[in-house]
């Protein structure tokens, strides 16, 4: 038996943001605006369409200096975290 707490490969966000139904670039400029809105180093869960929200959202976050953290595809739509930086991009 290990004492070494269990990693939590799946942090709780600090927020989520129901994108679903969302058109581009509509999702990414309110995922950006929700972000702007958060304390530095908060995580923010967002739930995206497949499809062009998914493949232009995470990108267009990284190139504007938010981390990603995960993206995973559920039924039908895929869940993003993303943590804004301590350093505001």
């Amino acid at each position: 038996m290990s004492n070494q707490a269990p990693v939590d490969t799946n942090p709780k966000p600090d927020a989520e943001l129901d994108l679903r139904g969302t058109p581009c670039p509509i999702n990414f400029v309110r995922t950006k605006l929700r972000l702007e809105q958060m304390t530095p180093g908060t995580l923010l869960e967002v739930w995206l369409d497949p499809g062009e929200p998914v493949e232009q959202v995470p990108d267009s976050l990284v190139m504007e200096g938010y981390l990603i953290e995960a993206l995973q595809e559920c039924d039908n739509y895929f869940v993003l975290q993303v943590r804004r930086p301590l350093a505001s991009p």
